[in-house]
């Protein structure tokens, strides 16, 4: 048992010399110290040694244990050091390279146009207002005199939640809720997303939307289109001409689409304005009537006009892109530009 003691001691000390890894240095302990272990299988043989000899081996078995593991100890902060150091060595920073540029982010494009617009209205006096986006069929279509059969509340075009709930078709519905708890006058822009069941070139599922209404006594349709020539102008420049063409809407009465000479061609004609020289950007008109009666005001006392704007149809036209589903694919190559 001495010399398989003393063979073991020799056998670990030189497989040591040979260990580049922790892995390599736990599979050796394991070999001579496991469970199954050369040392633990010279260890079981000491029960049958004579009374004489059991100390003197059990001396020279704790010595040669308490050798290797001081063997195996050193090995491992070794490993450790020499891991650490080549980690460091791996990590480290060449302080002499030149510094990288940081990626600065921008305003997404939608957002810029709708900040500008904001800006134009209060600068003309607006309060800029929110409100929910799930509204109800009341607020969305009723209270905006919009009769049961007409086309907007189809399936096609609306998307109905429950319970008489859907994702509101444009931002008009504030304009119900703010009559609702003011009395007039009443100067708002509504910027916010709508939601409608439609999806090309030129729509998306989901779209940002500026509403716009006032509301005093003897506010006249002369004064809507020097709000919107004023704000035409200075969106698009101030060589920007305007027209107003006869349109229906619900909720107003007259009705009008507006349209500007176009960003392109200034007005000439080109591929981008189907070569009338007019894109159409909102549409506007008087409120009508029966909007009044629905928040309790008397339209023998006030009048008012409103307006709604597609922003992204606005940014379209100030960047020229030609298709607005780009501006919600997210590739960073065309955010970039802005």
């Amino acid at each position: 048992m001495k010399e398989e003691l003393e063979a073991i001691q020799t056998e670990v000390l030189q497989a040591l010399k040979q260990i580049n890894t922790q892995d390599q240095l736990e599979s050796l302990r394991i070999e001579y110290f496991g469970r199954k272990g050369k040392f633990t299988d010279v260890m079981k043989g000491m029960g049958k040694l004579s009374k004489e000899e059991r100390p003197i081996l059990g001396k020279l078995a704790n010595e040669v244990r308490s050798s290797l593991s001081d063997a195996f100890e050193t090995a491992k902060t070794e490993l450790d050091c020499k891991q650490q150091e080549q980690q460091l060595k791996a990590e480290s920073i060449d302080i002499t390279l030149p510094g990288r540029k940081p990626t600065l982010g921008k305003a997404h494009p939608v957002m810029q146009v709708l900040q500008r617009t904001e800006e134009i209205f209060m600068q003309m006096g607006f309060q800029v207002v929110t409100g929910p986006e799930v509204e109800t069929e009341h607020y969305n279509f009723d209270a905006l005199n919009t009769p049961p059969n007409h086309p907007a509340r189809d399936l096609h075009d609306t998307f109905y939640l429950t319970d008489g709930h859907l994702l509101r078709t444009h931002t008009s519905p504030v304009q119900i809720r703010v009559m609702e708890n003011q009395q007039p006058p009443v100067r708002i822009i509504v910027p916010g997303k709508a939601y409608r069941v439609d999806y090309d070139v030129s729509h998306t599922p989901m779209f940002h939307q500026v509403e716009g209404l006032l509301v005093d006594r003897h506010v006249t349709f002369s004064e809507l289109k020097g709000v919107l020539v004023s704000f035409a102008r200075q969106m698009f420049g101030a060589q920007t001409q305007m027209r107003f063409r006869p349109h229906f809407f619900p909720f107003t009465e007259p009705s009008a689409e507006v349209d500007i000479s176009c960003t392109v061609c200034q007005g000439k004609g080109c591929r981008s304005c189907g070569h009338t020289g007019w894109i159409e950007i909102l549409g506007a008109g008087a409120v009508d009537p029966e909007v009044f009666r629905a928040v309790n005001y008397d339209p023998e006392q006030v009048t008012g006009f409103a307006f709604g704007m597609g922003v992204e149809r606005i940014a379209n036209l100030q960047f020229r892109i030609p298709d607005i589903r780009t501006f919600y694919e997210n590739d960073l190559r065309f955010l970039h530009q802005f």
